[in-house]
């Protein structure tokens, strides 16, 4: 740090905990008496920038981690990185540069928001899909007549078959009419394919008769439903949400209305 009107660099540490920070923040706007501080930093969003809006009197500049790591190249052509230097380089930067750095502005509560949202249901749609390739792995190793009976691992059907029936020994054990009401209940409406699925499970062979490929099998699968029920549940519960949002954010009918958007892409 260094103050207005001084040549004196000042240094310290911090600890990366809210009370930490709060204090450090308090201390600066008592001693600078509410003057605004300019903190310039490699991130643009995180938990560090998070907490640092809190206070009106720091200025937040955000500079992309490149950019930092350019300028110190120009100093440090070892490319030698440490914390220290690292800050020294960024205050230099904010000293010598700050006209050409532009000052975080958060977007509006409702936008930031939905971004939020948006990011996470994408990382939980990938999350899905991660685990879908696990499950589909692992009824191949024991249960593949799964993958041909029904079309997506990950859905419902599939896995509350699963939990109900986690191999085809059990799966064969159950009564026609049990199988074909579990099929109706779940919108398996074709009472000739339905019946396709009921003759192909009781002339199935298994695959394995290994009981450790079974009984693993079998817990892996089950576990995996589980974790797949969970991931949909949220998905819809982020979709409800996130509808709400763009039904309610002041620009949602300028998104709406650009070429091509749909009920997918106007929240991205």
């Amino acid at each position: 740090m260094v103050p207005a009107g001084s040549q004196q660099q000042e240094q310290g540490e911090l600890q990366n905990t809210p009370e930490a920070v709060e204090t450090w923040a308090a201390g600066l706007q008592q001693r600078f008496r509410g003057r605004p501080i300019a903190v310039c930093l490699e991130q643009a969003r995180g938990a560090l920038v998070y907490m640092l809006t809190k206070y009106s009197h720091l200025v937040l500049f955000p500079v992309h981690p490149t950019t930092a790591a350019r300028y110190r190249e120009t100093f440090c052509t070892s490319g030698a990185k440490d914390d220290p230097n690292d800050t020294g380089f960024l205050l230099d930067l904010l000293l010598r540069h700050r006209e050409r750095l532009r000052p975080l502005q958060p977007d509006t509560v409702e936008t930031r928001l939905l971004q939020f949202l948006v990011e996470e249901r994408r990382r939980t749609v990938n999350e899905r899909t991660r685990q879908s390739n696990r499950l589909t792995d692992c009824l191949k190793q024991y249960f593949p007549q799964i993958l041909l009976w029904f079309d997506g691992v990950d859905s419902p059907l599939v896995g509350d078959l699963l939990e109900r029936w986690p191999s085809l020994d059990t799966l064969r054990r159950a009564h026609p009419g049990t199988l074909r009401q579990f099929l109706q209940k779940h919108n398996c409406r074709s009472a000739e394919r339905n019946q396709e699925r009921i003759d192909a499970i009781y002339a199935a062979v298994p695959a394995t008769n290994d009981a450790a490929v079974l009984e693993a099998g079998t817990l892996t699968a089950r576990g995996l439903v589980a974790l797949l029920r969970t991931l949909r549940d949220n998905i819809a519960g982020l979709d409800r949400r996130i509808e709400q949002l763009v039904l309610a954010h002041p620009d949602g009918e300028l998104f709406a209305s650009l070429p091509g958007a749909g009920a997918v892409l106007v929240p991205v």
